[in-house]
């Protein structure tokens, strides 16, 4: 066996990092990350253990919390559908059912403040909400009223 990898049962026993498999672990590895990256000059160790704890924390997240698939909307019925939650649940997010109802329909899109509170509450990437149906426009094409007048 290599001297790198000495004894990797003896490693873990003296309390290496392990595959993270609760979210209680997740919350310490990530204190421990973050009390890691905190430092000005963290040593050539130190920024191995970033390295390990980011890749830790990546693939418990990656596992636990995969990222949905498909249009905004259906991103949203699946996560309702996941929780076991009514649209009615969703006021908090929305404001009302009438724009829950809306969003849902297809006929308004989803806002920037409805996305940060859904990705929020459901523990995933505002990313998820985001496709090419649902793109807010970041400014409006002024040409075709120039041209009307």
């Amino acid at each position: 066996m290599s001297r790198i990898l000495a004894d990797p049962v003896e490693m873990i026993r003296s309390g290496a990092p392990r595959l993270i498999r609760s979210d209680r672990e997740l919350a310490e590895y990530t204190r421990a990350l973050l009390d890691l990256t905190s430092k000005p000059k963290p040593t050539a160790a130190e920024q191995e253990a970033i390295n390990l704890l980011t890749l830790l924390i990546e693939h418990y997240e990656t596992v636990r919390y995969p990222v949905p698939q498909g249009t905004a909307v259906e991103v949203l019925r699946g996560l309702l559908k996941r929780d076991g939650l009514k649209q009615a649940q969703l006021i908090p997010e929305f404001g009302n059912t009438a724009c829950i109802s809306s969003v849902i329909r297809g006929d308004r899109q989803f806002t920037r403040s409805h996305i940060a509170r859904l990705s929020k509450r459901f523990r995933v990437s505002p990313a998820v909400f985001f496709d090419a149906t649902s793109a807010v426009p970041m400014r409006r094409d002024m040409g075709k009223r120039a041209k009307a007048r």
